[in-house]
């Protein structure tokens, strides 16, 4: 696979021919947005955004993975609107408004619960979801304790299996929802990127919406993050966003350990050294003295290292490594590899150390 690559336009990211939707998606205004936006694509209706053999569960695709990305759009309604409590980038996981990715990094989880494809599902009943986040919002009333995600607003995670960057090439979901935040008088809502989309300079976020540039060594990116906006992008345009208003933190993960050797941590430490460099070079004042950072190291997966065998083995080479690694039962119960907790804790101590070393001004929200 060739991943040298310039940035990535959105033309180049999506250019959709194919849509699948539930029969009630024309009655939203939203879903007749979204379906004049593509005028030309094939509709084919489901009876459910989960229930699409073509799609889901179906190995033969994984040969056109990158094409169904690119291609393919899901058109669905959101039944279910739960807000769970949560405790590390937010305080709360507001009700997807949409899941899956135009984007193929190689170590994401959501494929994972969607078969062989996994390309974006927007919802369209976008009003329901904003009346849902208000009201919940407003039975919070104000903080009075601060949280790890923030002193004194009550954060809402619009992203968790999904790129809002991406998905606001699909719709005005993620405007609104902007909107929305910057208009409720005690919350604030965050989601990670790795695609810098411009368009949301515009959205005038008055500091109500944090987004979080995820990041890792380019050298690394350029193998693992595949359809993205390169490291380099993204790091240019963090002072851009913090001047449009956004709060703009960073998100270092997965970090990914790459040396052979249990017993050495400094090829890997380079990379980052490097990075953290290259960010502090980059930063003005203003992005300097609102950073702060989370740092996740890499969870893997036997099933998406099989799949990625078949489409992107040189992935695995670095991702899949069972000297280092050891099973992890995850919060739903799937069973998933992480580094041996015999070598992790020095692993997060030692990044954390240098990156205290190179950017003091950056908080570390959080590291495991």
């Amino acid at each position: 696979m060739d991943t040298d690559r310039q940035a990535l336009s959105a033309d180049a990211l999506l250019n959709i021919d194919t849509i699948y939707l539930e029969s009630s998606v024309p009655n939203y205004a939203r879903g007749r947005e979204i379906l004049a936006r593509f005028p030309d694509a094939t509709r084919i209706e489901v009876p459910s955004h989960w229930q699409i053999p073509e799609l889901h569960g179906n190995a033969g695709l994984v040969e056109d993975w990158l094409k169904i990305k690119r291609t393919v759009l899901v058109l669905g309604v959101k039944k279910s609107l739960p807000i769970p409590a949560y405790e590390r980038s937010a305080d709360f996981i507001a009700p997807s408004h949409a899941n899956g990715c135009a984007s193929a990094c190689v170590y994401c989880y959501v494929p994972r619960r969607k078969g062989f494809a996994n390309p974006i599902t927007t919802f369209v009943n976008s009003e329901a979801i904003e009346k849902a986040i208000a009201r919940h919002a407003y039975k919070q009333g104000f903080k009075f304790e601060p949280t790890q995600p923030d002193p004194s607003l009550w954060v809402y995670e619009i992203g968790t299996n999904n790129d809002c960057a991406v998905d606001a090439l699909i719709s005005d979901n993620v405007k609104d929802l902007v909107k929305l935040f910057r208009e409720l008088p005690n919350a604030k809502a965050t989601f990670a990127t790795k695609f810098v989309n411009r368009d949301l300079l515009t959205y005038d976020p008055q500091g109500r919406t944090r987004l979080r540039f995820s990041l890792m060594p380019p050298r690394l990116s350029r193998v693992v993050d595949i359809r993205t906006s390169p490291v380099e992008q993204r790091i240019a345009a963090i002072n851009d966003f913090v001047a449009a208003g956004y709060e703009v933190n960073l998100n270092f993960g997965p970090v990914i350990y790459t040396t052979d050797s249990a017993d050495s941590v400094v090829n890997w430490l380079a990379d980052y050294a490097l990075l953290f460099d290259q960010i502090d070079d980059q930063l003005n004042a203003a992005a300097k003295a609102q950073l702060a950072a989370e740092v996740i190291f890499l969870t893997h997966n036997a099933q998406m290292h099989d799949l990625n065998l078949q489409w992107h083995p040189k992935a695995e080479d670095i991702l899949w490594q069972p000297a280092l690694q050891e099973t992890k039962i995850s919060g739903t119960g799937g069973e998933n590899v992480r580094y041996k907790m015999s070598i992790k804790s020095r692993l997060v101590n030692n990044f954390c150390a240098l990156l205290t070393q190179k950017m003091p001004y950056c908080k570390i929200r959080y590291a495991f």
